[in-house]
């Protein structure tokens, strides 16, 4: 059961991270669950471990912080991707 909630968390994470950067119209279900299950990963370890934000270490969980830290590292992921211009 937990890898369905980890791909439902991602894909939701991973779409809205796409909104808010502006790339959902190339982005489909697939690549939203993985730029959401790895921008979760990103944020936790960026803002958890390497700025040492505590909160951040439940990026990608269910609650409402963990998801905004899954967001933001999503976007941060997706920013990444632009600037490599992977995404356009």
């Amino acid at each position: 059961m937990g890898i369905i909630i980890m791909l439902i968390v991602g894909g939701i994470t991973g779409w809205l991270a796409s909104l808010l950067m502006k790339t959902d119209g190339q982005m489909g279900i697939l690549l939203n669950i993985i730029i959401g299950i790895v921008g979760a990963f990103l944020g936790s370890w960026l803002f958890g471990t390497v700025l040492g934000f505590g909160g951040a270490f439940t990026a990608g969980s269910l609650s409402f912080i963990g998801f905004l830290w899954g967001v933001l590292g999503a976007v941060i992921l997706i920013g990444i991707l632009k600037l490599l211009k992977i995404l356009k």
